[in-house]
């Protein structure tokens, strides 16, 4: 069932968002080669609990704040003070907060140090992609609207492999909710969007295949792709109002969470 959200609703969930953004801001900058992810993550529980909030990933029992996940690691990468970020990799974050029972949901990529040009390439597409998708969101629409316009940047324009096995969802009051939002054409429901919805709109995509390996690299948690190539993974959290969708994560949005 979709949950449509009121007035009052959207404006938490934009606080949750907007607090999202700011850790982001701050943490983004921090990703340099030597730290290990177990750093990273502990740097965004420290965040978001001198804030107010809470870990979102918790309640799905994920053993951290962010799931980190680097080059071939898709999505769901465990923090660990074994996994060293290193020049030239791809980190992957993708954080929610829990701010008074309203959640975040948003991943960006990090380019860290001296990237190679089809590694930041893939940021640079993947990002593209993302933008489509939320530009097809629009009330009057359907769900597969936003899927063909990711598709068709990712595979159709550049060849890349889309992740069809995970997808975007509706979030706010629930860390996962309805509708799936696949990032390629699919036989599955397909409701129209409509005012109230908010949605994680959440590309990944891989250099090579589009099929994944879920346990790998010695966790239960951790996809890759299936044949060793990078990944990247970017995502906003979004609200779709009668006559305009507004990126509740926007990294530049007006104002200072922290503060409200």
């Amino acid at each position: 069932m979709i949950r449509l959200k009121n007035d009052k609703e959207i404006v938490e969930i934009r606080k949750s968002c907007h607090l999202l953004a700011d850790l982001f801001n701050e943490i983004i900058p921090q990703v340099k080669a030597g730290v290990s992810t177990k750093q990273i993550d502990d740097w965004c529980v420290e965040f978001i609990r001198k804030h107010g909030g809470k870990p979102a990933w918790y309640s799905e029992g994920f053993p951290g704040a962010a799931c980190i996940s680097i080059n071939e690691e898709v999505i769901h990468g465990v923090p660990s003070k074994k996994r060293i970020v290193q020049d030239g990799d791809l980190v992957s974050l993708d954080i929610g907060i829990n701010l008074n029972g309203y959640i975040s949901d948003s991943t960006h990529t990090v380019m860290v140090g001296n990237v190679k040009p089809e590694h930041r390439k893939l940021v640079k597409v993947t990002r593209e992609s993302l933008n489509a998708g939320i530009m097809a969101c629009v009330p009057g629409h359907r769900i597969s609207d936003i899927s063909k316009a990711v598709y068709e940047v990712a595979n159709g324009q550049h060849g890349y492999g889309v992740v069809y096995d995970y997808c975007g969802h509706g979030v706010g009051l629930d860390v996962h909710e309805d509708p799936s939002i696949p990032n390629c054409p699919s036989q599955g429901p397909n409701p129209r969007i409509q005012a109230g919805m908010v949605l994680a709109i959440e590309p990944m995509i891989n250099e090579g295949t589009d099929d994944v390996i879920t346990g790998a690299n010695g966790s239960d948690w951790t996809v890759v792709s299936a044949d060793g190539s990078w990944s990247c993974h970017e995502e906003h959290t979004v609200a779709v109002f009668p006559d305009h969708t507004e990126v509740l994560t926007d990294l530049n949005y007006n104002g200072n969470a922290c503060e409200v």
